[in-house]
């Protein structure tokens, strides 16, 4: 039996007095992030209110919040979940039964499938027609075969990973999960002590297969595939609001794991926070051993005291460019590709909002093509503006993992999309000239491309998010030579306009195979394109209740951070995600032709 706790993302608690309310403490310790407004990147109240008190005070005392609820006292702690959920008799004991699989724990022989954030090192989010195990013809056949349910939480995260007739994927509350792909039994389960929002990289090491991956708190792990026993773990990254999101990636013996912060770029708006410290990193782990090979910042040099805020707190730079994604392959030039968030506090650096190659062997950076100036916190967008940069701009990070492609005539490519609103295609071998670029919306925060592309033979097809300032949605198709557009489709019609954080926001990844491309959208609708037009030919809605094969009650809701995975005839797909505006959900689905 699992017990499954909460991912909540909120700011860093102030101090205050123990015999204060559970409302009165919400206010002044959660209520900055926590809040019901369109520019809201963690879940709403009326989110956190779908979740039981004990998973609230777990989350607080040694979940991803304890950093936060650390400067709390226990009773005041309690009072917060008080506040949130009222208390009951059954809370504490509140847990989800997994089915395990009847025919026992089968033998892991193969890794083909869908392995990671892509198919591919070169992160196309391309599955060929053979690995797919379907075609386009196929798509207005999909049916629901089976959906797996996670207990007491309102964001699913943790793209599932296929090999060998396995799914493989981790939760907000840091199980990892091992199921049988036709039918959701579980062969295993593994708790790190904190969220795994990466996608599970399959790799064969000496004989054995490893499934690794991060966790919030910038923890690497290699887990047995076939038993789901601990193998290593290593912490990659000191920083205590240092985490990992992106895949790791595995090449030659070696795995490349990138670190990114989401959280000291939120608590910075608090008034007495000494901003910024935090600066991402790519580190290559021996995959046998999990020992650091290289670790190479993505900014060179050190934060250093650069003055005081108006409150005479102390303030740090340069600071941030976390690497969000799951980085590139190049074997050809032996190189490895990120993109990177923007700065956090001043100085401003060249290293943010931008992509990065760096040395596959030792982990030196070879050249570095910036796409804007970028330094921003949330503080910019609070009243006190307590910590905002002396020229912020609006938060338009490369959210995506660059795309390795190769045209007709030979020639290499890297794509990637901006939360600015852009797609762009550079130049692998002239340190990232720019070769062509266009605008797809008016970008921001919430705005502009979000997490990724994903490529074919001659196209890259591109999901708008644009939720502020809106028109929010869309998808665009460019062909990868030129960058002429190919074709556009508008969002569909909300059909979901009476829920809160009903959107037409394309914010989760594409995902093509021959002939078609998936999109996922913040209004629960799951849809694949024809490659050809554009032309609609399948439109899944998951907002609606699920019987799951686990028992746990379980409802779908916004399609956001994850794409589908498709292999072997079925297709795998998170529902649920109460965070960046959407609508809370709790479900895994698997549709078979």
């Amino acid at each position: 039996m699992t017990r499954i706790l909460i991912l909540l993302l909120c700011c860093l608690p102030i101090a205050v007095a123990a015999d204060e309310d559970g409302a009165a403490l919400f206010d002044k310790n959660c209520s900055l992030c926590h809040k019901p407004a369109a520019e809201n990147r963690t879940p709403t109240p009326d989110a956190l209110k779908r979740l039981t008190n004990r998973t609230i005070v777990n989350a607080l005392e040694s979940g991803v919040m304890k950093p936060q609820g650390s400067s709390l006292t226990p009773g005041e702690r309690q009072a917060i979940a008080n506040f949130l959920v009222p208390r009951t008799a059954g809370d504490s004991v509140m847990v989800a039964t997994a089915a395990t699989c009847s025919t026992g724990n089968r033998a892991l022989s193969s890794l083909l499938g869908w392995n990671g954030w892509s198919a591919d090192e070169t992160n196309s989010r391309f599955q060929s027609e053979k690995m797919a195990g379907l075609r386009a013809a196929d798509i207005p056949n999909l049916k629901l075969k089976w959906a797996f349910g996670f207990a007491n939480t309102s964001s699913v995260f943790g793209q599932p990973s296929v090999a060998g007739g396995r799914l493989f994927f981790g939760s907000g509350n840091g199980t990892v999960y091992s199921l049988d792909a036709a039918t959701g039994c579980v062969y295993w389960t593994f708790k790190a002590p904190t969220s795994v929002r990466t996608p599970i990289t399959i790799a064969l090491v000496e004989g054995k297969y490893l499934a690794y991956f991060g966790d919030g708190a910038a923890n690497v792990y290699a887990v047995d595939a076939q038993s789901g026993e601990l193998v290593w773990k290593t912490k990659i990254d000191e920083h205590k609001l240092a985490g990992i999101t992106g895949a790791p990636q595995f090449y030659n013996g070696r795995l490349f794991v990138p670190v990114r912060s989401g959280s000291e770029e939120m608590i910075a708006a608090q008034l007495n926070y000494a901003c910024c410290t935090f600066r991402g990193s790519l580190a290559a782990l021996d995959a046998k051993t999990g020992k650091q090979v290289w670790k190479t910042y993505t900014i060179p040099d050190p934060p250093t005291m650069v003055g005081k805020s108006t409150s005479g707190t102390k303030r740090f730079g340069p600071s941030g460019a976390g690497i969000w994604s799951a980085p590139t392959i190049d074997v050809k030039r032996k190189a490895i590709y990120v993109g990177t968030g923007n700065n956090y506090s001043d100085p401003p650096t060249k290293y943010g909002d931008a992509i990065l190659a760096f040395d596959l062997d030792t982990g030196s950076l070879r050249w570095s093509k910036q796409m804007n100036e970028d330094v921003w916190n949330y503080s910019c967008s609070q009243p006190n503006k307590a910590n905002c940069p002396e020229k912020p701009d609006r938060d338009t990070d490369i959210g995506t993992s660059p795309i390795l492609h190769k045209l007709a005539n030979g020639k290499e490519v890297l794509l990637f999309g901006q939360k600015s609103g852009y797609v762009r295609a550079i130049d692998p071998d002239h340190r990232g000239a720019l070769l062509w670029e266009k605008q797809v919306g008016k970008g921001g925060a919430l705005g502009g491309i979000m997490w990724g592309l994903a490529a074919d033979g001659d196209k890259v097809y591109v999901p708008l998010s644009d939720i502020a300032p809106g028109p929010a949605g869309g998808l665009f198709a460019f062909k990868i030579a030129t960058g002429e557009q190919a074709w556009y489709v508008p969002p569909a019609e909300l059909t979901c306009k009476s829920k809160p954080g009903c959107n037409a926001a394309q914010m989760a990844p594409a995902t093509s195979i021959t002939g078609a491309v998936f999109s996922g959208s913040l209004d629960g609708h799951l849809r694949a394109y024809a490659a050809a037009d554009g032309k609609v030919i399948w439109d899944y809605d998951t907002l609606r209740e699920f019987e799951t094969v686990n028992g746990v009650k379980a409802h779908g809701g916004s399609l956001n951070a994850t794409g589908p995975t498709i292999a072997n005839g079925m297709l795998f797909v998170n529902s649920g995600y109460s965070q960046l505006t959407g609508m809370a959900g709790n479900v895994l689905l698997a549709f078979e032709k």
